[in-house]
């Protein structure tokens, strides 16, 4: 039997309050308790309530992180007490969110849960760069993967996504893929010339947003010399060649 509460995932999409969807903005306004993620932005939280509750819950590659359990423990909490929840999650909450994970247990509990989708910062970093992801001259679809790998699970094999990528000619958009880049290049590397067009966009959509142009060849090296971390996405393939022309040989980075 379902409680009187209920519980919403909204993606608060890569930052940028203007790309949130007019049905998150809804349901933001509404929340009476708002747990947050570390990656929303300030002017999304802003959208909500004057008196709603707002819980910060941290979960961000590589930094201490509040736990999962205890983020949904406290999701069932508020709406058995009758609370209106929403589960504000960056990006979208079924890319890399653990929203299937959430709505699982939530759905468990006798909970209510809707899900509210965001604008992945996949698809922002690549508009930020003023390309498509998918471009019927240099590509026939585009993958998500992330380049972090679950705790205690495999990772992702990236030989096999390079091959694919050649030869079915996808865009790789990585997500997490930072810290782990110099394996990431050199697997790729494997089956994918040195020469393909790679970018990597940082804070995408926001007004910090900086990015590289650069090939696969020189991705580990242009990261580590312009000093761009997490969060951000890396994205390979030939939908960047315009954009890598320009810029070629030397990688550059830009503020947005």
């Amino acid at each position: 039997m379902e409680t009187t509460g209920q519980v919403t995932l909204v993606g608060a999409g890569p930052g940028d309050p203007d790309l949130l969807t007019v049905k998150a903005v809804k349901a933001i306004r509404a929340a009476t308790v708002v747990l947050v993620d570390d990656l929303v932005s300030p002017g999304v939280v802003a959208l909500a309530s004057p008196t709603a509750r707002i819980v910060h819950v941290g979960k961000r590659g590589g930094c201490k992180s509040t736990p999962q359990a205890f983020i949904e423990r406290l999701m069932v909490l508020a709406a058995r007490e009758g609370e209106t929840v929403v589960r504000l999650k960056g990006g979208d909450p079924f890319i890399f969110g653990r929203g299937g994970e959430e709505v699982e247990h939530l759905r468990a509990a006798g909970i209510r849960v809707d899900v509210v989708n965001g604008i992945t910062s996949g698809l922002a970093a690549a508009t930020g760069l003023g390309v498509p992801l998918t471009h019927r001259d240099h590509a026939r679809g585009v993958v998500f993967v992330t380049g972090h790998a679950q705790s205690g699970g495999d990772a992702p094999d990236w030989h096999a996504l390079a091959q694919a990528a050649h030869q079915a000619r996808l865009t790789l958009v990585i997500y997490m893929g930072v810290s782990g880049v110099a394996h990431i290049q050199e697997q790729l590397l494997a089956a994918l010339p040195p020469g393909t067009p790679a970018a990597v966009v940082q804070h995408a959509s926001l007004p910090q947003q900086r990015h590289a142009v650069t090939t696969l060849g020189d991705l580990a090296a242009t990261i580590a010399r312009e000093q761009l971390g997490s969060p951000s996405v890396i994205v390979v393939g030939d939908v960047l060649r315009g954009i890598a022309a320009a810029q070629h040989p030397q990688a550059q980075v830009r503020a947005a």
